[in-house]
């Protein structure tokens, strides 16, 4: 699996987590500071996953997973121009989410090998991630089930006044789901603080998007709705944040109510699991060959000299060995826990949770 590719454009000279750099040399070291954190955060999440694809045959990994890997300029662009005060919700390809936004990578680490330190306990695994005091509101299993909690959230922050913003991730094959379209319209219609940010990667599972779709515009789907929609086809952090900047500020103005971000992307390999996949038939390894030359990876790293990048990747490459070894010393749940965190409903249907 390719590890590198060409270098890439500079990102705008704005300062972190969108706040205007000054003039001069400051803009200069400002811009310098944000191409830093785009190569630390893809950096992070590529290693981390590379990591977690070495000891999935081990069985150590206690839950299937879905990996990022080829995919991390989305979550890392879209969250650089997050506030820390605002949430995501994600999908079961979450840990490039998980991580952007914060969450912590020990705890993550331990969810995944099913122990009880996890950031659920040990009872969710790989993609059910959650760390709210990062603002990661949650990943799901299930297509689409977290783009109406996301409004719903979204709602909320409006009626209570406040002035955070949520991001809510999907695939392309969320967008087949009736809850997309009912969130769509619920979010227009009262003007919620949402981005909708689609990661179309050109595949459920097995299936293209030609042949799930008789249109494949999904900025025309969104624009229906009246809800402005921008397309970043280039698999740059900096290219994505430059978008998902200009919109969240828009959103958190109140001057355009929702809005929707297309990031293009490829999933490297399988859609389940550590390996690729050329073998299966559904593509072909000269398909891929043209997004491996666009390694989001590769192209945050041009932007810095080596020295830095070495400083970066040895910071990285320990917090990502304490985090396994964390996980391994760590302990399973202990069987109480199979009683907490449960509800069961009444006989005239309302929940009574149990502990």
């Amino acid at each position: 699996m390719p590890r590198s590719g060409g270098g890439g454009a500079r990102p705008s000279a704005a300062g972190p987590r969108g706040r205007p750099a000054t003039a001069g040399s400051g803009r200069h070291a400002a811009g310098e500071r944000l191409d830093a954190r785009f190569y630390r955060s893809v950096f992070r999440i590529r290693r981390v996953e590379e990591a977690i694809a070495d000891v999935y045959p081990t069985n150590r990994v206690q839950s299937p997973v879905h990996l990022s890997i080829g995919q991390e300029a989305a979550s890392v662009g879209v969250c650089e121009a997050l506030e820390p005060a605002d949430v995501v919700f994600g999908t079961y390809r979450g840990h490039a989410l998980y991580l952007a936004k914060g969450g912590d990578l020990k705890r993550m680490i331990a969810e995944l090998y099913g122990k009880a330190a996890g950031c659920a306990g040990g009872k969710g695994g790989s993609m059910h991630l959650i760390d709210p005091a990062a603002g990661v509101m949650g990943t799901s299993a299930v297509v689409g089930s977290t783009i109406p909690q996301a409004v719903g959230y979204a709602w909320g922050l409006r009626l209570q006044g406040r002035s955070a913003v949520v991001a809510s991730f999907f695939g392309d094959g969320a967008v087949e789901e009736g809850a997309f379209h009912e969130s769509m319209n619920f979010a227009a219609l009262k003007r919620a603080p949402v981005l909708f940010v689609c990661e179309n990667n050109f595949y459920a599972i097995h299936a293209t998007q030609v042949a799930r779709q008789s249109s494949t515009d999904l900025l025309e789907r969104s624009r229906a709705y009246g809800i402005p929609a921008t397309r970043v086809e280039d698999t740059d952090a900096a290219a994505i944040y430059a978008a998902a900047r200009e919109a969240v500020q828009a959103i958190r103005a109140g001057t355009s109510g929702p809005q929707l971000l297309e990031c293009l992307g490829y999933r490297w390999r399988e859609h389940v699991g550590p390996n690729e996949d050329f073998h299966a038939g559904y593509r072909s390894r000269d398909e891929a060959e043209a997004w491996f030359r666009r390694d989001p990876v590769a192209r945050a790293a041009a932007r810095l000299s080596p020295e830095v990048r070495a400083a970066i990747e040895a910071t990285v490459l320990a917090e990502i060995r304490e985090a396994f070894e964390f996980a391994e010393r760590s302990p399973y749940p202990d069987a109480g826990a199979l009683y907490t965190n449960l509800f069961r409903e009444s006989g005239h249907g309302a929940p009574r949770h149990l502990r």
